[in-house]
């Protein structure tokens, strides 16, 4: 951890930007974006560093910040917020050069066979991203390095909710970063509404669909591109073979990170019924053996973000018209406060629990008689962000893999597909659209710009395409641009060729063998 080189303390209010000043923040960075100074290579370098290095140089404040906002834990800060904004960064920079050169094509016309085919990977423009408030630090500056390392300038719209964190790296950005070329924005419902009157070149939404459906609408008066990154109710199935222990460990963190409060968290559980109360005990025995008797009292228990979240969490819990609560239970509104909770023999059509995202510490525990049946309960719904697999079978695996349409799977574990970023993220219909991390983030908030490169030479070859028409050009032309059709019927009937050709050989060999 390196020492800053200056302090900071966290600041304990989020001052909002003005109306005023929002359209002057538009105009300022599209204007240095038109100069090219975003896309100058050394730039993009310079600025991921600096991304880096002011949330490396202020670590432990950004540990502070995020306890406060949510009680979150130093470990979970680092897995959840710090690592992955410091890895993207360090990522971009290895590897900006290979990501940004053009690729050369194979011409598969005859005619451009002579010619130069690029793809050329072109900045979009100006970014806006719109960031939440569960992982305030990892989900709207993570977008922020792939726009940065792709060339584009942005405007960053931070979480009004996460207050000490968006406040904290308000403090901060001016004094790292270029403001001429990237600005944040601060505030609630009028300020988003007010950036969403503006025209940009791609936004970026992380949050709840509903919001999103907003996002996409005010984008089509523009035609602007749109990444929505949102949620839905991603189940974890286990199966009848599964070490219920290993089971529990992993689903209880899936659930219970972050106090539940993650788009691709488990929302709920299937599970063979005769399962249920072996499941149910190891669950016990999980969650006493990491927060205690009392998770109100453990250091590594977080809290709900506002008293609001928590109301709608509670809400759901009161609703519910099915199921027993086997763990945990209570809460406290002043503290934000909800323990790890877990409810048995739910209905899957609960219209509590099972309506909507919970977003929370509370896991409801659905029973099936087999897989067939789990697997129909879940296309019930939207398809999720995530569907989690707990099975030693690779049959059971693929059988929920195949028939479950979702944004990413993980099998036998839970949220590490998330922190892998190597594999792209992203939903499906309900759950998102769009999908980033790595290598994809740069894809996204890029252009690829086809270039095809010919020579002022060998127009006697151009003059099929040139009126007046003839028989003989239109003969040379279906020679050049069709498929002749040896190898057409080669390509169609490849598979019965070689197994024309194959039993030519078995025959041939028993013939060989019987007359020997």
């Amino acid at each position: 951890m390196s020492v800053a080189r200056f302090t900071v303390e966290v600041p304990d209010t989020l001052e909002y930007t003005s109306l005023d000043t929002i359209e002057d923040s538009v105009t300022v960075v599209r204007g240095n974006f038109v100069t090219g100074k975003p896309r100058n290579m050394y730039w993009r370098k310079f600025q991921l560093h600096r991304l880096y290095q002011m949330v490396h140089d202020h670590e432990e404040k950004f540990y502070e910040a995020l306890a406060k906002d949510m009680g979150k834990t130093r470990h979970e800060a680092l897995m959840g917020d710090i690592s992955p904004l410091l890895e993207e960064c360090l990522y971009f920079l290895n590897n900006i050069e290979k990501l940004a050169k053009d690729e050369k094509v194979q011409p598969r016309s005859a005619i451009n066979r002579l010619d130069q085919c690029i793809i050329r990977k072109d900045p979009l423009g100006v970014v806006l991203i719109l960031g939440c408030w569960n992982y305030p630090v990892q989900l709207p500056l993570v977008p922020l390095a792939g726009a940065i390392a792709a060339g584009n300038s942005a405007i960053i719209k931070l979480s009004e909710t996460s207050v000490h964190t968006s406040a904290l790296i308000t403090k901060l950005f001016p004094k790292y970063m270029d403001i001429a070329c990237y600005r944040i924005v601060n505030g609630a419902i009028p300020e988003t509404t007010a950036l969403l009157q503006y025209k940009f070149d791609h936004i970026f939404y992380t949050g709840s669909s509903i919001v999103g459906k907003i996002i996409m609408t005010a984008a089509a008066q523009h035609l602007t591109p749109v990444t929505l990154e949102l949620g839905g109710k991603s189940p974890a199935v286990i199966t009848a073979n599964s070490d219920l222990k290993t089971v529990a460990n992993r689903v209880a963190f899936g659930k219970f990170f972050n106090t539940g409060q993650s788009c691709v968290g488990v929302d709920y559980v299937l599970i063979p019924k005769a399962q249920l109360e072996t499941f149910v005990e190891a669950l016990k025995t999980t969650i006493t053996d990491w927060f205690g008797t009392n998770p109100k009292e453990s250091k590594d228990y977080g809290r709900i973000v506002t008293a609001r979240h928590f109301d709608r969490i509670m809400d759901l819990l009161n609703r519910r018209q099915s199921g027993d609560i086997v763990i945990g239970g209570d809460s406290d509104r002043d503290a934000r406060y909800i323990a790890p909770t877990v409810i048995s023999n739910v209905n899957f059509s609960d219209p509590g629990l099972m309506a909507e995202e919970i977003f929370g510490p509370i896991l409801p525990i659905v029973t099936y008689n087999n897989i067939d049946d789990a697997v129909a309960m879940i296309k019930r719904n939207e398809p999720p962000l995530t569907v989690y697999v707990f099975s030693n079978k690779k049959e059971e695996q693929r059988q929920v893999i195949d028939y479950l349409p979702s944004g990413g799977v993980c099998v036998n574990d839970t949220l590490t597909q998330f922190a892998e970023f190597s594999l792209p993220f992203g939903g499906v219909g309900n759950s998102g659209l769009g999908k980033y991390h790595g290598k994809r983030s740069y894809e996204l908030f890029t252009h690829e710009r086809s270039m095809l490169i010919k020579k002022q030479r060998f127009e006697f070859l151009m003059r099929a395409r040139y009126p007046p028409y003839t028989t003989n050009t239109f003969k040379l032309l279906r020679t050049t641009l069709l498929t002749s059709k040896f190898t057409a019927n080669r390509i169609i009937y490849k598979r019965g060729i070689r197994n024309t050709f194959i039993l030519f050989l078995v025959i041939l060999a028993f013939y060989i063998r019987k007359r020997l």
